[in-house]
């Protein structure tokens, strides 16, 4: 950091940094704005951030959308904000605050996938079909412990395409993640990353749960 600019040191001097693409939490990015003890962050980017002289993506405060008790009210959202229905309708989220539909939950653990609202990467889930007694009882014990960390959902039926794995074609579950970029105009770019679950018959896709990716083509616009 100089003058609230960012460089990057080479081999062959100091370089100005435009955008940053973090993965760091908010807390640890500028020990001098948050967490104090943070070894990760930049001293001094967050005035630079301020300044307009970097630009961040994801920006600060974008993990607000990582809860995910947040997707059930989108189309609430979409509605106040935009004065429009959604055009996609969302897979159905129980909320666990709710008596009703924590008891709904409780009662059908084996039917449904639940997530730990503040988890990512595939991790504090439990895929119900896939589920053990045991696994069940100790999620039922933390729903009850914590309802508002935990939503429900459906088990999606997701997507197969073939693998070439141990010497033949399987089938393994996919699911595709779109990207839209958003600045003075919204443009779906043409393409996406298509995401693997390598484990046979898992429909976990995340690459931290031994997941992979596949090339996606459009061949049609």
């Amino acid at each position: 950091m100089h003058d609230n600019l960012v460089y990057m040191r080479t081999t062959a001097g100091l370089r100005r940094v435009d955008v940053i693409y973090r993965r760091v939490d908010d807390d640890f990015i500028d020990p001098l704005c948050f967490q104090r003890d943070s070894g990760l962050g930049v001293p001094g980017l967050f005035n630079a951030y301020r300044a307009g002289n970097v630009g961040l993506a994801n920006a600060i405060g974008t993990g607000v959308a990582d809860d995910k008790a947040v997707y059930a009210y989108l189309p609430q959202i979409i509605r106040y904000y935009l004065g429009e229905d959604p055009i996609l309708a969302n897979v159905p989220t129980y909320m666990l605050t709710d008596p009703s539909q924590r008891n709904y939950v409780l009662e059908h653990l084996d039917q449904l996938v639940v997530k730990a609202v503040g988890e990512s990467g595939g991790y504090g889930m439990l895929i119900g079909p896939q589920s053990t007694a045991e696994q069940r009882e100790d999620f039922r014990r933390r729903i009850q412990a914590e309802p508002r960390n935990y939503i429900a959902q459906p088990t999606l039926s997701l997507s197969r395409a073939p693998c070439f794995l141990e010497g033949e074609a399987q089938a393994r579950h996919v699911d595709l993640r779109p990207y839209i970029l958003y600045g003075e105009n919204m443009t779906l770019v043409p393409g996406g990353l298509t995401r693997v679950a390598l484990r046979r018959g898992s429909l976990v896709v995340n690459s931290s749960q031994g997941g992979g990716s596949k090339d996606t083509w459009v061949l049609r616009a």
